[in-house]
């Protein structure tokens, strides 16, 4: 396989973390999106949020997207890069997405245990449990729509790497 991985899914899902260790196991170089973007603004996702607001990030997110496919990658998104059609469309054509379906209690439990307000500002102002929640019932079609794998992010990492594996080759996990 020489097409990125994508992996895609709501945030607090491990897109990173579970991204790094398959990359980690596949011989893969990792990206971020949002830290790619990050390093090429010089800004955070909240910084570009506040002075473009939304949709300059996620016009700057699309681009990223972009700039970083190809070759042998594992690609952690933002979790709202299936908002935009093109975007799914994209992933779908130029490599394998993975979606990280994980319900929204879980995601609420890992974001508050981990938060990161520097990183990615709230959508709506409210808890994260309602937020989360709020977000997932918005984008579940959409991640459904950009995925070929759908896996349940809610295991551990190792867990699910084991099963993403399992799902991109189906004749090695005998």
């Amino acid at each position: 396989m020489t097409q990125p991985i994508y992996m895609v899914g709501a945030r607090g899902c491990g897109k990173t973390t579970v991204g790094q260790a398959l990359a980690l196991t596949l011989g893969y170089e990792f990206t971020d999106t949002d830290q790619m973007l990050l390093r090429a603004t010089g800004r955070s996702v909240a910084q570009i949020v506040e002075s473009e607001g939304w949709a300059g990030f996620r016009a700057k997110e699309s681009e990223m997207l972009r700039a970083v496919a190809g070759g042998r990658k594992v690609i952690a998104t933002g979790g709202g890069i299936v908002l935009a059609e093109a975007n799914r469309r994209f992933m779908r054509a130029s490599g394998t997405v993975i979606y990280l379906h994980a319900p929204a209690g879980v995601l609420a439990r890992r974001l508050e245990a981990f938060p990161e307000e520097d990183q990615r500002p709230s959508l709506t102002g409210r808890p994260i449990a309602e937020e989360i929640a709020e977000v997932l019932l918005a984008r579940e079609a959409l991640y459904q729509d950009a995925a070929h794998h759908v896996l349940d992010a809610s295991a551990s990492p190792e867990r699910v790497v084991s099963a993403i594996l399992r799902q991109l080759h189906p004749c090695a996990a005998g």
